[in-house]
């Protein structure tokens, strides 16, 4: 066990540096100055060099490169001189000092993402605090729609095999997997928010807080998590059915299941009790990577519904070329991907014994 989770820390560690590698070298590259965004309409010459200088804008890629990973490396070595740069400050942002030389300083801290450009030199880390909430919110709320109306509805196409239930389940399935999240996102606001508005009672755009009548204090208005919940959980959905009747199918025709039948169990016990156990691998496969994904699936359908989370805010990052606010997010989401991954792994051996991890 300890030598499987060993392999597994090396490895997200691997997939960790490749994206953090990725992110930087395809956003660096990117046309456009952020030191001329931040400036705005106030560039000149002297302003723009004092920028370049503060953020390491002038120094060449690859020492811009080692920057940036020492800063997000827990454990991090630091030139005294750099510290202008505006990178990792351990008298700003904390950290426990490990030694500390005339010129070199090491620190055991957080992964530091850096300041945005626009936001007022925010720390990169409490946009992510004020918006990942959110999107985790959106993620679990239609990641628990799309497993629980998948298995339900799995269960019925398989018990109703080849009839027109079952034939009509199986478009829904195929129509769920083939339409973008944005259209679904952009009908299903038109329709349910400003067409039948008055019967549902939705909103077309909306987040989890808004202001109040008086504009003094947020109240939470939880019927903005509705729509964007179903847009973002109908593809997930739509796997789950799809991949939950065609292995409750073949799982039915095993001998056990016959002998189970033969032992005078009822459908229900035999189902319940171990058909389903025995045909949720692949499932549990489909929502641990669709649970993953739907952080980053989360971008348009946030953008759309004017939803606050982590996904609205790296579209407006994007739009205001906040590269470091992207960095930092597009980061996140592959770390929660990774730890997703080696949970389900462990969930595996639970529902299967035959699984090992060793």
């Amino acid at each position: 066990m300890i030598r499987y989770l060993c392999l597994k820390l090396g490895t997200a560690f691997l997939a960790l540096w490749g994206v953090a590698s990725l992110v930087f070298f395809l956003f660096t590259v990117l046309p456009g100055d952020p030191a001329q965004m931040m400036l705005d309409q106030n560039e000149n010459s002297a302003q723009l060099e004092v920028i370049k200088s503060k953020f390491g804008f002038n120094l060449p890629l690859t020492e811009q490169y080692f920057y940036y990973l020492n800063d997000l490396s827990p454990v991090s070595i630091h030139s005294k001189d750099s510290l202008q740069f505006g990178h990792y400050d351990p008298s700003v942002y904390g950290g426990w000092v490990l030694f500390n030389t005339p010129k070199k300083l090491g620190v055991l801290k957080a992964p530091y993402f850096r300041t945005s450009f626009q936001k007022r030199g925010k720390p990169i880390s409490e946009i992510i605090k004020e918006t990942l909430p959110n999107t985790a919110l959106l993620a679990f709320s239609s990641m628990g729609i799309a497993i629980f109306l998948g298995i339900f509805l799995g269960v019925i196409a398989t018990l109703n095999k080849d009839n027109w239930l079952d034939r009509f389940l199986q478009l829904f399935s195929t129509l769920g997997m083939s339409v973008p999240s944005f259209f679904s996102a952009i009908l299903f606001s038109w329709f349910f928010g400003y067409v039948l508005h008055d019967f549902t009672g939705l909103n077309m755009t909306g987040s989890l807080f808004e202001l109040d009548d008086f504009g003094e204090a947020n109240r939470i208005q939880w019927k903005n998590l509705i729509l964007p919940s179903f847009v973002l959980g109908i593809r997930p959905l739509a796997v789950i059915i799809q991949l939950l009747r065609s292995n409750l199918l073949e799982v039915l025709s095993e001998d056990y299941i016959r002998t189970a039948y033969a032992k005078g169990l009822s459908q229900y016990q035999v189902l319940f009790k171990h058909a389903i156990k025995n045909a949720f691998n692949p499932v549990l496969t489909a929502v641990s990577g669709w649970f993953a994904s739907l952080l980053a699936g989360a971008i348009f359908v946030e953008y759309i519904f004017g939803w606050k989370g982590l996904g609205k805010e790296i579209v407006e990052a994007l739009n205001q070329l906040d590269i470091p606010v992207v960095m930092g997010a597009v980061l996140t989401i592959a770390f929660f991907f990774i730890i997703i991954n080696i949970v389900v792994d462990f969930i595996y051996e639970y529902l299967d014994p035959r699984i090992k991890t060793l």
